[in-house]
C-alpha cells in the first residue's frame, strides 16, 4: 500500500488475526514440548509472511527483523507473567483475610473482589507486555536509519545472535516453566523464589543485548560510511592538488605564449600594413581569425586566488560542453589578502559545490531545453569568519530520506549519496565552521561559513 499507516495497520491487522488463529489450533490434547517447537515455527512463518507481503522484498536483513521481533514479543510476555504472576495469589490472600475477619460479609462478594482482581492482574499483565514492548521495538526503528544498507552474510550473524538467543531462552522455559510436585502442577520460579528475580534479569538482559546489536551495527556502519568519506576527501584533495598545479602550470604557459604572440602579430600587422592592401588581404584576414583564436585563450573567471580561478574556468568549459546555455556569475566571488584557509580547502568546497551544481543543472536542461541553468559564487567577509555562497538553478525536487543529514542524491550510484556535501562540511569544520542549505523555488542555495584565522592550523 502506499499508505504507510494503511500498509502498518493492515501487517497489525493480520498479525493479531492469524495470531488468534494459531491459538486456537491444538495439534496435542495433551501438553507437549512439540506444541512450544510448533507455535514458535508457525509464529515466525506469521511474520515471515508478512514481511513478504507488506514491505518490499524478503532480504537478508528480514530474518533479522523476524527474529527479532519474536524474541521481545516473547521476552516481554514471560517477563511481565514473571514478575505479576504472583499478584493474583497475593490478592486472593487478601480477600481471603478480609472474608475471614468480616471486612467481606458474603460470598458474592467475595465472589466479585476475586474475579475483579484477576481482570486487575490480567489488564497489569498486558500493559507491562505492551510497554515491554513498545520501548524496544521504538528504540530499534530509532536505531535502524540505514535501512537500503546492503548488509552481508557476517554483518546478519552479528545482529541476529543476541535476538537467537533471547527468543531460544523463551521457547526453553517455555517448555520448562511447569513442573510436576506431589501430583500438582507449579511453575519453576514458584519452586524456587529465586528465579523470580534471576529470570526477569536474563530476559531483561537479553533484550538489551538485541538492542545494543542494532545500535552498535548501525554505529559501524555509520563509522565506515564516514570512513570512506574521508578517504575520498583526501584522495580528492591529493588528486586536486596535482591537477591544480599542472592546471596552473599550463595556464601559465598559455599566458606567456599569448602575450608573446600578440606581441609577433603586432610586429607582422605592421609590416604588412606597409605593403599594398589588396596583395596582403588574405594574410590580414589570415591574422585576424588568428588574433581571435587567441582572444579565446583569455581566462576568464579571475578572483585573485590561482587555485580557485584555475577550478572555476575548468568546470566552466566542462559544463558549456554538455550545456551551451550554462552561465556562471563569480562577480562576488572574492577572497581577502590575509587568507588563512588553504586554497587546496576552498578547491575542496568549490570543487564539490559546483559538481552538485553542474549535475543539477543538467538533469534539469534534459527536463526543459529552455530552462535558465546556471551557477552563482559569492563571498562575504565578516569579522574573522569568510562566507562562501554557492547558487544553482535545479529541477525544484529534492528529496530526505529519514534521519538523512543530506539530500539524496540522483545519480545512480546512490551508495556515494552525500558524500560532497560531507566532504564540504568536514572541510568546514577543519576551520571551526558550518555548512548550510536551503531551497528557494527552483534555485538551491548552499552556503558555507569558515574562519578565517592564523592559528586554527
Amino acid at each position: 500500500m502506499k499508505n504507510k499507516r494503511l500498509n502498518g495497520l493492515g501487517a497489525a491487522a493480520m498479525y493479531v488475526g492469524l495470531k488468534m488463529a494459531l491459538e486456537q489450533i491444538e495439534l496435542w490434547e495433551i501438553w507437549d514440548y512439540r506444541t512450544a517447537v510448533w507455535r514458535l515455527g508457525a509464529a515466525l512463518s506469521i511474520l515471515a509472511v508478512l514481511a513478504l507481503c507488506f514491505y518490499r522484498a524478503f532480504r537478508l536483513i528480514t530474518v533479522f527483523l523476524v527474529v527479532a521481533f519474536q524474541a521481545i514479543a516473547d521476552i516481554s510476555r514471560y517477563a511481565s507473567v514473571i514478575l505479576l504472576g504472583g499478584l493474583g495469589d497475593r490478592m486472593l490472600y487478601v480477600w481471603n483475610w478480609c472474608f475471614g475477619h468480616g471486612v467481606i460479609q458474603s460470598e458474592n462478594a467475595f465472589r466479585i473482589a476475586v474475579n475483579t482482581g484477576l481482570i486487575c492482574e490480567w489488564i497489569l499483565e498486558y500493559l507491562a507486555i505492551a510497554l515491554l514492548m513498545y520501548l524496544p521495538l521504538k528504540k530499534i526503528v530509532e536505531n535502524f536509519h540505514e535501512k537500503e544498507y546492503a548488509i552481508h552474510k557476517t554483518e546478519l550473524l552479528f545482529i541476529l545472535t543476541p535476538a537467537a538467543v533471547g527468543m531460544l531462552i523463551c521457547l526453553l522455559l517455555r517448555i520448562i516453566i511447569v513442573t510436576m510436585e506431589d501430583g500438582f502442577s507449579k511453575t519453576l520460579y514458584q519452586r524456587y523464589p529465586v528465579l523470580n528475580i534471576v529470570l526477569p534479569a536474563i530476559l531483561l538482559l537479553s533484550l538489551l543485548s538485541i538492542l545494543q546489536g542494532v545500535k552498535l551495527f548501525q554505529d559501524m556502519v555509520y563509522w565506515n560510511r564516514e570512513q570512506s568519506g574521508r578517504i575520498i576527501l583526501e584522495k580528492q584533495v591529493e588528486s586536486l592538488k596535482e591537477h591544480m598545479e599542472e592546471m596552473e602550470r599550463v595556464y601559465s604557459g598559455i599566458r606567456s605564449m599569448k602575450h608573446d604572440m600578440k606581441n609577433t602579430l603586432s610586429v607582422i600587422w605592421q609590416l604588412s600594413a606597409g605593403n599594398q592592401a589588396k596583395d596582403n588581404e588574405e594574410l590580414n584576414a589570415y591574422l585576424s581569425e588568428l588574433s581571435r583564436n587567441f582572444d579565446k585563450l583569455e581566462v576568464r573567471f579571475q578572483t585573485g586566488n590561482t587555485v580557485v580561478d584555475t577550478l572555476l574556468n575548468m568546470k566552466y568549459h566542462e559544463a558549456v560542453r554538455k550545456m551551451p546555455k550554462f552561465g556562471m556569475d563569480v562577480e562576488h566571488l572574492m577572497f581577502p589578502q590575509e587568507l588563512h584557509i588553504r586554497s587546496y580547502d576552498i578547491g575542496v568546497i568549490l570543487g564539490n559545490a559546483l559538481d552538485n551544481g553542474i549535475e543539477a543543472c543538467r538533469r534539469m536542461s534534459e527536463k526543459d531545453a529552455h530552462a535558465e541553468v546556471f551557477i552563482r559564487l559569492s563571498s562575504l567577509q565578516k569579522g574573522n569568519l569568510l562566507i562562501l555562497k554557492v547558487e544553482n538553478s535545479f529541477d525544484g525536487w529534492i528529496a530526505r530520506k529519514g534521519q538523512d543529514e543530506f539530500p539524496v542524491t540522483g545519480k545512480v550510484d546512490k551508495n556515494s549519496h552525500g558524500i560532497g556535501l560531507a566532504n564540504i562540511k568536514s572541510t568546514a569544520e577543519k576551520y571551526q565552521g558550518a555548512m548550510d542549505f536551503r531551497v528557494e523555488g527552483k534555485v538551491f542555495i548552499l552556503s558555507v561559513m569558515m574562519k578565517n584565522e592564523g592559528n586554527l592550523e
